[in-house]
C-alpha cells in the first residue's frame, strides 16, 4: 500500500506537475527547448488546478446524476431496499474530540444526507469503509457510530474490508443481496457517483443515485474564477483522481 500510494502521488497531478518542472530546470541548459516544454506544462498545470472555474467546469463533465428531489426522498422505500453510504476517509486522532479518529468532511457531508434520507425514508442503512490506515476502527464503524450519535440514525450493517469503490459495492453485495436487498440507494460525492453506480450495478444491484455535494455550479467568486485558490487545487485533485478511476475501472474491471 505505501509503494502504491507513493507511485500514484507522483503520476497524478499535481505531483506530476512538480516533476516536470523539476525536469525543466534540469534540463534548462542541456536541453532548453525540452525544458521550456516542461516548464510551460507544469506551471500552466498548476494553475489551471488552482482556478474555480475550471473546477466547476470540470464537475459538469462528472457529475451527470441529478440530485433526488426533496420531495422524492419519502417514497425511496418504493424504490429501493437499503441506503448505502460510502466512506471517504478519516481523520487522525482529533484532540478536539478526546484524540478519537473522525470521518472527514466529505463523509460527513454524505452522512448528513444518509440520515436524511433514512428519516425520511425508513429504509435501513450500510455504512462502507474499510481500514483507510490499516489500523481500527473502520471507516465504516466511525460512520455508524457518528450516525447514531450526531443523527440517531441506527445503522443496520457494517461493511469495513473495502478500500476501493469497486470493493465497496463488491463486498456490501455479500452482505445486502442474500438478505434479498438488491436494490439500493447510493449515497456519495455527486463527482463520484458514476464511478460507484457503475461499479454498483456490476454487483447486481438496481441502483437509485443520491448524490450530494455538487461543484459544477455557479462557483460564486469573483473575477470569473480566475484566480488562483488553495481549495480549487485540492478540489481539481479529486476530479483528476477520479477520471483515471473512471477509466481505469473501465480497463481492469
Amino acid at each position: 500500500m505505501p509503494l502504491r500510494f507513493f507511485i500514484k502521488q507522483w503520476l497524478m497531478p499535481p505531483g506530476v506537475l512538480f516533476l516536470l518542472l523539476l525536469a525543466a530546470w534540469w534540463w534548462r541548459r542541456r536541453r532548453p527547448r525540452l525544458a521550456a516544454g516542461c516548464f510551460v506544462l507544469g506551471l500552466g498545470g498548476l494553475w489551471l488546478m488552482s482556478l474555480p472555474l475550471v473546477v466547476q467546469q470540470g464537475a459538469r463533465v462528472l457529475e451527470t446524476e441529478p440530485a433526488l428531489g426533496v420531495d422524492d426522498w419519502s417514497k425511496l422505500a418504493t424504490r429501493a431496499d437499503a441506503i448505502v453510504v460510502l466512506g471517504a476517509g478519516r481523520e487522525r486522532g482529533d484532540p478536539a474530540w478526546g484524540g478519537a479518529d473522525q470521518p472527514t468532511f466529505l463523509a460527513l457531508e454524505r452522512m448528513r444526507y444518509g440520515a436524511q434520507l433514512a428519516k425520511a425514508s425508513g429504509l435501513p442503512v450500510l455504512t462502507s469503509g474499510g481500514l483507510h490506515y490499516g489500523t481500527p476502527p473502520s471507516e465504516a464503524q466511525l460512520m455508524a457510530d457518528r450516525l447514531q450519535a450526531d443523527f440517531d440514525v441506527k445503522v443496520s450493517w457494517r461493511e469495513e474490508a473495502s478500500r476501493t469503490t469497486w470493493e465497496n459495492a463488491e463486498l456490501s453485495a455479500k452482505i445486502l443481496q442474500p438478505l434479498g436487498k438488491k436494490r439500493v440507494v447510493v449515497v456519495t460525492q455527486a463527482w463520484h457517483m458514476q464511478r460507484s453506480r457503475w461499479s454498483f450495478e456490476r454487483a447486481g444491484f438496481e441502483v437509485v443515485p443520491a448524490p450530494v455535494g455538487f461543484l459544477g455550479r455557479d462557483h460564486a467568486r469573483p473575477f470569473a474564477g480566475l484566480l488562483p485558490e488553495s481549495r480549487a487545487m485540492w478540489q481539481s485533485g479529486q476530479l483528476l483522481n477520479e477520471v483515471a478511476g473512471l477509466v481505469g475501472y473501465r480497463l481492469f474491471y
